[in-house]
């Protein structure tokens, strides 16, 4: 553990880290809370806001990084619960780290673990000190506290690294109240645990949908100093107006010059929203998880190619999209591909959603530079269909009863 030096509260590793991690603001939307930048890492440049694609596994399903880079990501996402199971973080370590180890030689992120922990209902137990659970995949007893989640971390080599929080339901306001003040202890343990000064340790903002705890999260955690913010405990049962509320709240309150994430949100809606609402990153498995079901993203709204409809639809996915499934195949033959259980189908899907989500970034961020969001935001949300809070609550069911299963 690295001793704090001086009174302004600083310990050595943190304060190097954050000379290794600037956010430089480049626009201001004058009409929103829109702001474009860069945020600089010790593995490239994010141009902000951005989204990053999710590799739970230490790969993005079915795309390889040529296709990432192909798509325009500049950041991915890995999970730590995940690559804790299998194959170790001790194995990744030993092979170079994640960027190694995955081929991957842009910026990483890797979360905590903390919400497929909490995610494990009746297999894990909560305490002061951290959170005892059984595997997912042989039931075998692990436990994680703050400090072996940053252990972990440092072990992966991410360039962006998540405090270990705890994530409650967001309507409970008694648990919330609770899960945010242990949350905060959490954050000063695994602040105090991190000895690379070489990884931006984020701390993560909690409450639920209760704006005063909200407010009071946010407060307590700028004290700490981080590199930079996460908004944790959203889309996950809440409504998309109760989500953007806490957004209001929440943003004006974090430093304007560190980077704000919101955890685990990104359909289309999401980004334009959150964007305008002062958030610079996302995360989410929406463009990937959908195409597997055949769920392709166009902007006019969701379509689902296993549809009888598109059987002979000559047509790309999207007309005038530039990624490698468009210029090449019909909605007809990738539709075939995917009813046949094709892996190409996959793939191609995948590729296509990918490229959609980090295109529509990067015009969001243009047109912040340009001076023109709100144009754009209300010219593309006029044309796109959003896909209803009941719809999308009952996927989220489906996925908490399938949790674990891949």
């Amino acid at each position: 553990m690295i001793p704090w030096v001086d009174g302004m509260g600083f310990c050595a590793t943190m304060s190097l880290a954050m000379n290794n991690f600037v956010y430089t603001l480049l626009h201001r939307d004058p009409n929103s809370h829109a702001r474009a930048g860069v945020f600089t890492t010790p593995h490239g440049d994010i141009p902000m806001p951005a989204f990053a694609p999710v590799g739970t596994q230490a790969t993005v399903k079915t795309v390889s990084p040529d296709e990432l880079e192909n798509a325009g990501a500049t950041l991915i996402l890995s999970n730590t619960y995940h690559l804790y199971l299998r194959p170790g973080a001790d194995v990744i370590a030993r092979l170079g780290g994640l960027h190694d180890f995955m081929g991957w030689p842009h910026p990483i992120l890797t979360d905590s673990g903390g919400y497929q922990v909490f995610s494990l209902e009746g297999m894990r137990r909560v305490d002061e000190d951290g959170v005892t659970f059984r595997s997912h995949l042989d039931g075998s007893e692990h436990r994680f506290t703050p400090e072996s989640a940053i252990a972990i971390q440092e072990k992966l080599g991410a360039d962006i690294i998540m405090c270990f929080d705890e994530c409650a339901p967001p309507l409970d306001r008694v648990y919330n109240q609770q899960a945010m003040q242990r949350t905060h202890r959490w954050a000063e343990r695994c602040r105090a645990a991190q000895t690379r000064g070489d990884q931006a340790l984020f701390g993560i903002v909690q409450g639920g949908v209760f704006a005063d705890l909200r407010q009071e999260s946010a407060r307590f955690l700028t004290t700490l100093g981080f590199p930079g913010y996460a908004i944790g405990g959203l889309s996950v049962g809440e409504t998309k107006e109760q989500m953007h509320a806490i957004l209001d709240v929440v943003t004006p309150l974090l430093p304007a010059d560190k980077p704000r994430y919101l955890m685990g949100v990104g359909s289309p809606e999401d980004l334009l929203e959150g964007v305008s609402r002062g958030v610079d990153l996302f995360d989410c498995v929406l463009p990937t998880r959908v195409a597997r079901n055949g769920g392709l993203l166009t902007s006019k709204g969701r379509i689902n190619l296993r549809n009888a409809q598109y059987a002979e639809d000559p047509a790309p996915i999207e007309e005038g999209c530039d990624c490698f499934t468009c210029r090449r195949f019909s909605r007809a033959y990738v539709r075939h591909l995917l009813k046949a259980n094709e892996i190409l189908g996959l793939r191609l899907a995948t590729n296509h959603n990918l490229r959609f989500m980090l295109r529509l970034m990067a015009q969001i961020r243009q047109s912040i530079l340009d001076g023109t969001f709100l144009a754009f935001k209300e010219t593309f949300l006029g044309g796109y269909r959003i896909v209803p809070d009941a719809v999308r609550r009952a996927q989220r069911e489906r996925r908490r009863r399938n949790r674990g299963q891949a």
